[in-house]
């Protein structure tokens, strides 16, 4: 909170109302945010900085509390923020691409500037930072098609071992067994961090024995 120099001339209710008038509140997508004229000035060509000013040429609506409505994703507004209030680029988990969405929005040129060097030294590091995840999916013949053309969340297929045909009492049915072996890129530390149920981790041992690995 800004310190408030006492002056005998004027009225405690006037020295109330410039310390209030310091404080800006903020409805971003339905999340409030309480901050400083000081902060959002932080960098006078912005957005933030534009819209408090009394001669603003923005167009914002206010809501029931005289909150600035602004239609953006708060999640990744947070950053920006705490930016203008710090200096410092704080991601808590958010994406570096969804803050410079933000920060490209709100004009925050610095922000703008050290986000694309981010991406840019992350999209640089060497292979080796990554490593792939291999799991071995039991399927019947008729099962296939389904189970390869609905891989997703970055799973690829990778080999297709047959492991012989179901028997009964009667014979065998016209139906083959299968290990498909899937794969996926992650990173080195969140490798061995995806769980299997005991199911496939059962799958998992004998495809290995089968492969050879």
């Amino acid at each position: 909170m800004s310190t408030v120099f006492i002056n005998s001339r004027k009225s405690p209710n006037v020295l109330k109302k410039q310390g209030t008038d310091q404080w800006v509140k903020l409805n971003v997508g339905g999340t409030y945010f309480l901050t400083t004229k000081t902060t959002l000035s932080r960098d006078p060509n912005s957005f933030l900085s534009r819209l408090i000013q009394e001669d603003c040429d923005l167009i914002s609506d206010r809501d029931e509390t005289g909150a600035y409505l602004i239609d953006r994703d708060p999640k990744y507004f947070a950053p920006v923020l705490n930016y203008l209030r710090h200096g410092k680029l704080v991601l808590d988990g958010v994406s570096e691409e969804g803050v410079l969405e933000e920060a490209e929005f709100y004009n925050v040129t610095q922000l703008i500037a050290l986000l694309k060097e981010c991406i840019s030294h992350r999209d640089q590091r060497p292979h080796a930072d990554k490593k792939r995840v291999y799991r071995v999916l039991q399927c019947r013949e008729q099962e296939l098609t389904q189970m390869i053309s609905t891989l997703s969340d970055g799973w690829r297929f990778e080999q297709l071992i047959s492991v012989g045909m179901q028997y009964s009492n009667y014979g065998p049915f016209e139906n083959n067994e299968f290990l498909c072996v899937v794969s996926k890129e992650c990173g080195s530390t969140a490798g061995r961090e995806l769980e299997l149920n005991d199911r496939a981790k059962v799958l998992q041992q004998k495809g290995s024995r089968i492969l050879g690995i």
